[in-house]
């Protein structure tokens, strides 16, 4: 059985699924906006929370101030820039996420990004679907023996191929998120199923979701297809505010109901077709028995027209012993709509 270790987190099929709560660059630069996000996202019940570390400069090149993104106004690069934390707030955002005991993460866009991270000693690292075909730069990570979560978007599983066998030659552990770069993602594009061909692909991997639709439905379909962790922005209200994330982000309420959604899913999972115990009293009388449809007399042949199937279903015979009763005849008298017992036939 797969595992991946998050810190205190043990997740693997048989564990229930981690919900992290996306804090991205919705605090747009602003410290106490992020440390806000953090609270509500924990006061509603994240265990984990991701951020964003961006060093504009180190990831990025004048090109990029060219660049405007479909869910934005501006170019990538002022985008970025704006909403930036420096390492002193990111780490003050850290310092407050832990004294909460809560889980904090983050995705390095950059080498220097990855050391100021591993200075900060996080306990696992998130790549970003932009960096999944970064050979150089996974090549980079790995080098701090930390688990490691990766998106997958805009790559097919050739691509994604390269960078698992970069990690996994490594002995790290590795989760694989399937995404769709997309912001918001229509229905149409989201693919889940593309899960499934994750966990055949990649077999040694956990697999998981990172959403950028405008609802929690998909993350929660996603848990009956295997996903084990689902990754999704967070605001708090998504009426109030403004950033390039916020149409693909959940609110509040929605983190509420997603953690609350996912355990009670994955608490329905489970397979074996057959009659549990618990409903076995169930079965008693919502199962049909044999019944004489009319009075049957003494000596009467047993045929399909003097018997029915009726409830309850704790009588001596059921529809799988109707071939076997048929010629018998009654040894006494059988009244219309009683069981039919075995002491009644010969």
């Amino acid at each position: 059985m797969i595992k991946f270790k998050l810190d205190r987190i043990t997740l693997s099929e048989k564990h229930t699924p981690v919900i992290i709560a996306e804090l991205g660059i919705n605090h747009n630069g602003s410290l106490d906006k992020a440390i806000y996000l953090a609270e509500k996202a924990i006061e509603a019940g994240a265990e984990v929370l991701k951020h964003q570390t961006h060093i504009p400069d180190e990831e990025m090149s004048e090109e990029a101030k060219e660049i405007i993104p479909l869910n934005a106004n501006r170019s990538i690069y002022h985008v970025i820039k704006e909403c930036a934390l420096s390492e002193k707030d990111e780490f003050k955002l850290m310092k407050f996420i832990k004294a909460k005991k809560k889980i904090f993460i983050s995705t390095p866009f950059s080498k220097e990004a990855a050391d100021r991270l591993n200075r900060f000693g996080v306990p696992a690292f998130k790549i970003g679907s932009g960096e999944c075909n970064n050979y150089d730069f996974v090549r980079y990570l790995t080098k701090f023996k930390k688990p490691i979560i990766m998106s997958t978007g805009m790559n097919d599983i050739k691509s994604i191929y390269k960078s698992v066998n970069i990690i996994l030659k490594k002995k790290i552990s590795l989760a694989l998120l399937h995404c769709t770069n997309i912001y918001p993602t229509p229905d149409k594009l989201i693919r889940l199923n593309c899960i499934t061909e994750l966990k055949k692909a990649f077999p040694s991997c956990l697999v998981g979701l990172s959403d950028h639709s405008q609802s929690i439905y998909p993350c929660l379909a996603s848990i009956s297809l295997g996903a084990r962790i689902i990754e999704k922005h967070f605001v708090v209200n998504k009426n109030k505010g403004r950033g390039p994330d916020f149409s693909s982000s959940m609110d509040f309420n929605e983190l509420k109901q997603l953690i609350k959604g996912s355990k009670s899913i994955f608490n329905s999972l489970g397979k074996g077709k057959k009659i549990i115990s618990d409903e076995k009293s169930t079965a008693k009388f919502a199962f049909a028995s044999v019944v004489a449809k009319y009075q049957i007399e003494y000596g009467e042949k047993i045929t399909e027209k003097n018997i029915c199937l009726k409830r309850p279903g704790n009588g001596d015979f059921s529809v799988n012993d109707l071939k076997k009763i048929l010629g018998k005849s009654a040894k006494r008298q059988i009244l219309k709509n009683y069981q039919l017992k075995k002491k009644d036939l010969n």
